[in-house]
């Protein structure tokens, strides 16, 4: 039937895309819905102004599972990426300069300049770290253990984490304290000089409703190490043609195994019948039916939104009503008409300062901007992660023209007093204005500017609360408990309803990984279910002749 499929996915963004193309590949009839015009959810590339090419919110990518690319081929489908290295620029007030290189050597050089100690310490953090993304890596591609251990699948998952974390037992207590500790305190442990920790602590507040005294952050610092992009690990990497050229190969790939994408096909609701979910009915009034309806989408939005909590434990409800979507990032984008020419390292003329740039002097200066936010105010003097795209990739803009994309934190969903509507040409300002204090020629070289707010993220990307991972990385919203010890590996308790976006395990950022242990989840269990069902067509076996006695052992 043309309306009928084996998986409907709701939301097109990345980890939908490849759910998709695997359970097509498996042989299953699956289809896509999109409420945008164009798939890629947040990891998208648009035409902001005429001839520019915009990567509106994700910009870089570096967690993308090597098996994706490889399982899916894409690059057969236009998937490319260039490397960056220098991984960043940091420009200081005072004229100093430091170029976070991926090198571990080249890097502690750079350093030295600043502090021998730290340079020396420098070296002994990244084997350090190097060494805790061992333990965690392997988990992003695992299957997390459901906590109530409800069958001999569940148990083989949880003595299977269990025997990991045993073979690394030597690097536990560096994990814990990853787990537990502020990226300030953590970075105390190795650095002295604030200049230093005020250049690498930026990594463990990214996209978090956290400070760098906020318990945790060492682990969203860590989480920004375990990529595996172009052959170097714990880069990033510009993709050719934007983000969106991501997403658009991921969808040409499920296109090419049989999956069906449909853009501007909003799902009102997750059709629900004797207990289980049989399909969506789209805000046009269209029903479709499958044996499986997979969301990747916010879970706040899946479960409250399209399913109805009257379909729903009482428990699961009090849970996402509980679960933490906060964030105080913001997206202000520029047209420049030439590269900024740094005060601390001169020059229009493209050079290693221009890819990436990070602004943090230091520690207390991040914590004076997360304390704004708490106050319900967006930072005058804010993080800023700034990369541009077209020093790689020229064809996003016009003949000789750049793009700069700004990752701006703090900007706290809720503003105190006021509201985005009325405060977005003055935070735009305040973006432009403090980058002129780096680059002076920044303010008269924007052509063109736009500002996105968290508001803007909930509204037109559904990120709610602007949250850029579908839900905070905390350590109770992580593993098996992402986003409830009910729905943490990807099935969830209405029957025939799953997960596979960032609100489930491993988390947040541009991997794959969501969408991919979602499918492989819903093949095991497609498959368990036929095989239940040719064992009830075969009925019962024949009768076997009553028990005799045992005979004597010889």
């Amino acid at each position: 039937m043309a309306n009928t499929y084996d998986s409907i996915i709701v939301g097109g963004g990345h980890n939908g895309l490849v759910c998709a193309a695997y359970l097509a590949r498996a042989g299953q009839r699956v289809a896509v819905l999109e409420r945008r015009p164009r798939v890629g959810g947040a990891a998208v590339t648009e035409e902001v102004w005429p001839g520019y090419r915009v990567s509106v919110l994700s910009y870089v990518v570096s967690l993308l599972r090597p098996d994706i690319v490889r399982d899916l081929d894409l690059p057969r489908f236009g998937y490319a990426v260039y490397p960056l290295d220098p991984a960043y620029f940091t420009p200081f007030p005072d004229g100093r300069s430091l170029f976070v290189w991926e090198d571990p050597q080249r890097a502690a050089a750079e350093i030295a300049r600043f502090s021998p100690h730290d340079a020396a310490a420098y070296l002994e953090y990244d084997r350090s770290l190097t060494s805790l993304v061992a333990v965690v890596r392997p988990l992003l591609d695992a299957i997390p253990p459901t906590v109530r251990l409800r069958s001999l699948d569940d148990l083989r998952h949880a003595l299977s984490l269990g025997g990991h974390l045993v073979r690394h037992r030597r690097d536990l207590s560096r994990l814990v304290d990853a787990m537990t500790l502020p990226v300030a305190d953590f970075l105390d442990e190795w650095f002295q000089d604030p200049a230093i920790k005020g250049a690498l602590c930026p990594g463990g507040v990214i996209g978090a409703w956290a400070g760098p005294h906020s318990p945790g952050t060492a682990y969203v610092l860590l989480h920004h190490r375990m990529g595996e992009v172009g052959a170097q690990r714990g880069g990033w990497a510009f993709v050719r043609g934007g983000m969106g050229g991501l997403s658009e190969a991921i969808a040409a790939a499920a296109r090419a195994h049989g999956a069906e994408i449909r853009t501007e096909a909003p799902v009102a609701r997750v059709l629900v019948e004797a207990g289980q979910a049989t399909g969506v009915a789209l805000v046009d009034g269209t029903e479709l039916r499958a044996s499986q309806v997979i969301s990747g989408i916010h879970p706040t939005t899946t479960f409250l939104g399209l399913v109805g909590r009257e379909h729903l434990p009482a428990d699961l409800v009090t849970d996402i009503e509980r679960y933490r979507t906060r964030s105080g990032a913001a997206k202000v984008n520029l047209a420049l008409a030439e590269l900024p020419d740094f005060s601390a390292r001169p020059g229009t003329s493209l050079g290693p300062q221009h890819p990436e740039i990070m602004i943090n002097p230091s520690v207390p200066y991040l914590e004076a901007a997360w304390r704004e936010a708490q106050a319900g105010h967006w930072s005058g003097e804010p993080m800023m992660d700034c990369v541009i795209p077209t020093t790689k990739d020229p064809t996003l803009a016009p003949e000789g023209r750049h793009i700069m994309t700004c990752f701006v934190q703090y900007a706290p969903n809720q503003l105190a007093g006021t509201d985005w509507d009325a405060e977005r040409d003055r935070f735009g300002d305040r973006v432009i204005e403090l980058l002129g204090q780096y680059a002076p020629n920044l303010p008269g070289a924007v052509l063109h500017r736009q500002v996105v707010t968290p508001l803007d993220m909930e509204r037109e990307y559904g990120l709610l609360g602007g949250n850029i991972f579908h839900g905070e990385m905390s350590l109770d919203q992580l593993l098996s408990f992402r986003p409830t010890p009910q729905a943490g590996a990807y099935r969830t308790p209405l029957a025939g309803l799953y997960l596979c976006g960032s609100g489930t395990h491993p988390g947040g950022g541009v991997m794959g990984a969501p969408g991919r242990n979602a499918a492989r989840v819903v093949l095991t269990d497609a498959r368990r279910a036929q095989r239940r069902q040719l064992l009830r067509r075969a009925g019962p076996g024949p009768a076997r002749p009553a028990a005799t006695a045992a005979a004597p052992t010889p």
